[in-house]
């Protein structure tokens, strides 16, 4: 894996930000990385990139230590944090030259380089102006061309489309499955239809805890052990009709004329049918339910 972090802890104080937190993220893939404000998302990040110490644990980067050797570290990850930092009176040019020459690659090759990831970042339209005049997208397309600048394995993504409206939302995320494919991706993002449409995997932590480590079409698809009915009213009903239907396992009404059946199998739904056939429900539809990223994401961290 290119990403490994093992058994990492950050304590500020009293408070653990990060507890015992163990993920990893591999080659050529998408990891999304989620949880509520304050999950110790930002400060695993931060660790992982080499700009925080951890107070126990560590964070492997193919094959090398964040505590043993954050500057080779370094060297391998592209990092964009969530508050883009910018020199805004520099032409866009002008700022990559500058970071290429902090990341130390050769002249020779430096002003090919940069040519090769404003193209990459489709930064052609707005070469020619300031940084300061450049709307947030374009502003956050500089920012990446920033991390990639140095050609890493490792690009690690904190909130990149914050802010930005949803052509440039979609602008961004296009871009970062472009550049996904020969990179390790870990990126942190609020938008659960970001992480359905570009992730492979899911890593969900709460109060620097880990939840779970699986595949996206793991935790939407529907589950091995049981099936979901997503049943719509014409009006209210009454939910305790369903009581007694055999391999029932649960009842939820997220709205008076809305029923979601968590049931054993398939076959179930039999059962659903014949209870609203007998008591003449006015039944609108009744679909197979698959629960969807903000749903998985809410069970996991609504109680904490």
């Amino acid at each position: 894996m290119s990403i490994e972090v093992v058994e990492l802890t950050k304590v500020y104080g009293s408070q653990k930000s990060v507890n015992n937190l163990s993920f990893s993220a591999g080659k050529g893939e998408i990891t999304g990385f989620l949880g509520p404000n304050g999950a110790g998302k930002s400060t695993t990040m931060k660790i992982a990139t080499g700009y925080l110490s951890p107070t126990a644990g560590d964070v492997i980067i193919n094959g090398v230590s964040v505590t043993e050797d954050p500057i080779a570290v370094k060297k391998m990850v592209g990092y964009l944090p969530e508050h883009n930092p910018l020199y805004l009176d520099m032409y866009i040019r002008e700022f990559l030259l500058f970071v290429g020459s902090a990341y130390n690659i050769p002249r020779k090759e430096r002003a090919a380089r940069i040519d090769e990831v404003i193209v990459q970042c489709g930064l052609s339209p707005e070469i020619d102006k300031k940084i300061r005049m450049l709307s947030k997208g374009f502003r956050q397309r500089v920012g990446l061309a920033k991390a990639l600048l140095p050609d890493p394995t490792v690009l690690i993504l904190d909130e990149p489309t914050t802010g930005l409206d949803p052509n440039q939302i979609v602008e961004i995320r296009d871009l970062i499955k472009r550049v996904s494919a020969d990179k390790t991706v870990l990126l942190s993002t609020h938008i659960m239809q970001e992480v359905e449409a570009i992730c492979k995997k899911v890593v969900i932590i709460n109060n620097g805890v880990l939840k779970t480590e699986n595949l996206v079409s793991d935790l939407t698809g529907s589950p091995k052990t049981s099936v979901k009915f997503k049943v719509e009213f014409e009006s209210a009903i009454d939910k305790q009709l369903f009581d007694g239907v055999e391999g029932l396992k649960s009842l939820v009404s997220p709205q008076e004329t809305l029923l979601v059946l968590e049931c054993e199998e398939v076959s179930v739904r039999k059962r659903i049918l014949k209870v609203i056939s007998d008591n003449d429900l006015p039944m609108v539809s009744i679909n197979q339910h698959q629960d969807s990223m903000e749903e998985v994401f809410r069970g996991m961290t609504d109680k904490g």
